[in-house]
């Protein structure tokens, strides 16, 4: 899979404001119009499974990057799907799709997952789910109804994150050196996006928010010393792959979960496209996995955090 192919899937995230993470029934956007909960919730089956399951197991005892890499061990095998979460022209909705995942949201519902079962057994329902899918997607953890709320950049997202104290960005530590880079895939690619199609008022928008993260800063690990940053990477780490953009520029492509084997040796799980296994799958190791594609350049590493709620 290219660069751009995989920058197409990692971006596809969609909104909605939530009345109460307890009480949840349906999506409205600012003019008062509702989506159903169905729509919004997707792969109930699979959700009661994973639930039972985690009970079953005692998930919730694990430390929370391994409590995020088993729930992410378990949705292997679910078809990769793009635009899951763009659900209707218009109305924005925080959604879960678990009969298919692109990247962002496979690492997305991993890490909603692991918060939810870390509280009582009786909050593990649908949505509480979504709170916590809401907590990590939009800017201060509040979706305001609007598209824009909404955080598209993994650069982005992983300073707001670690900003509220729900991410740790390792990628400093670990090596990572600043790089020139620029956001700018939303405005060169409107088409791809069903609610930029449907809403062309809101491509100044995108402009300026593009324009706002290319003048943050952006630290990458090159792919040169990897290996070695390995050894400091856990299971469960958020791994953001950082690709050239055809220029001089770099820019975040795709994004999965690290997964440390019995042999100590740190692979990258990730919804992979169909151009390549077409399902979440845990590849290959990840110094190895980005010598396959030449427009690599190396990672951004983050590392899940516990959610500060009432319950931990």
């Amino acid at each position: 899979m290219s660069a751009v192919s995989r920058l197409f899937s990692v971006i596809f995230c969609a909104l909605v404001c939530l009345s109460s993470p307890f009480a949840l029934a349906k999506s409205t956007n600012s003019a008062g119009t509702a989506l159903p909960f169905g729509v919004l919730f997707q792969g109930r089956e699979k959700f009661d499974l994973l639930v039972a399951r985690a009970a079953r197991e005692n998930w919730s005892n694990l430390e929370m990057g391994e409590r995020v890499a088993t729930v992410g061990k378990a949705l292997v095998g679910t078809p990769y799907k793009s635009f899951t979460l763009d659900i209707d022209d218009r109305i924005e909705g925080v959604s879960v799709n678990f009969t298919g995942l692109d990247c962002w949201t496979f690492f997305e519902t991993s890490l909603a997952f692991a918060r939810m079962i870390a509280e009582p057994r009786e909050n593990w329902t649908p949505e509480r789910l979504l709170h916590y899918v809401e907590l990590d997607r939009y800017r201060d953890g509040k979706c305001t109804g609007a598209y824009l709320s909404r955080l598209h950049y993994l650069e982005d997202w992983a300073i707001d994150n670690e900003s509220r104290g729900l991410v740790k960005d390792l990628t400093r530590s670990l090596g990572g050196s600043k790089v020139a880079h620029q956001a700018s895939e939303m405005t060169h690619g409107w088409k791809q996006y069903r609610y930029l199609r449907s809403n062309r008022a809101l491509l100044p928008g995108i402009e300026r928010m593009e324009a706002r993260i290319t003048g943050l800063p952006m630290y990458c690990i090159p792919i040169s010393r990897v290996k070695s940053a390995s050894e400091k990477i856990r299971s469960g780490d958020i791994i953001c792959i950082v690709s050239k953009d055809g220029g001089r520029n770099v820019a975040t492509s795709h994004v999965g979960l690290a997964l440390r084997d019995s042999g100590g040796k740190v692979h990258f799980m990730h919804a992979s496209s169909p151009r390549n296994y077409g399902k979440v799958v845990v590849d290959d190791e990840i110094d190895r996995y980005l010598r396959r594609y030449k427009t690599d350049v190396g990672i951004m590493v983050v590392r899940p955090l516990p959610a500060r709620t009432p319950f931990q």
